[in-house]
């Protein structure tokens, strides 16, 4: 049994350990708040013209996922952000316009998925969406010959790759950037 005196002993500890989380949440908040995020044009003509490509209708949610994701980006305030949904529901398409916006200004995208299987699909669908745009889809996974993750690597150090596709592998040491805007 738990006397009177130890429950209450008890209770003040959970209560202090609540006020140090709380204040410690409120000190980050405040930090990030005060940060200043990169400031990304709004979308043009351009941005329309490729919207324009997605082979299917928006849904309503769709929708106002992308004009979330792109408002936080031409904000002042990091973004920070979590786009969730079921198998299908068109999450790569908000990553692919959000990817335009950032690769358009010469800027470095980097898709992080969370299989090699998955980073594949997503190559494959960034590859034809940026087809005929200048921007350089690259792949790197040990899916791709060492030729070519090393060219994919020196790509993406001098600027010359602004998409890469991968699994976390891509935030490595030996990963270099030349100016990474967005990681997705």
């Amino acid at each position: 049994l738990v006397s009177d005196a130890e429950e209450q002993k008890a209770r003040r500890k959970a209560a202090e350990k609540i006020r140090d989380t709380a204040a410690e949440l409120l000190d980050i908040y405040a930090r990030r708040e005060a940060q200043q995020g990169v400031v990304y044009e709004a979308p043009g003509e351009e941005y329309v013209r490729f919207a324009a490509s997605f082979p299917f209708e928006e849904t309503p949610d769709q929708q106002a996922a992308i004009e979330a994701v792109i408002s936080d980006m031409v904000s002042p305030q990091p973004m920070d952000r979590v786009v969730c949904g079921d198998v299908g529901f068109g999450k790569t398409e908000v990553a692919l316009r959000a990817a335009f916006v950032v690769a358009m200004t010469g800027q470095q995208v980097a898709i992080v998925a969370p299989t090699t299987l998955l980073a594949r699909q997503h190559f494959k669908t960034f590859t034809e969406r940026f087809a005929g745009w200048p921007v350089k889809v690259r792949q790197l996974s040990r899916m791709v010959t060492g030729k070519e993750a090393t060219e994919t690597r020196a790509g993406l150090k001098d600027g010359s790759v602004e998409i890469v596709i991968d699994t976390h592998a891509v935030l490595a040491e030996q990963v270099g950037f030349r100016d990474l805007g967005l990681v997705i």
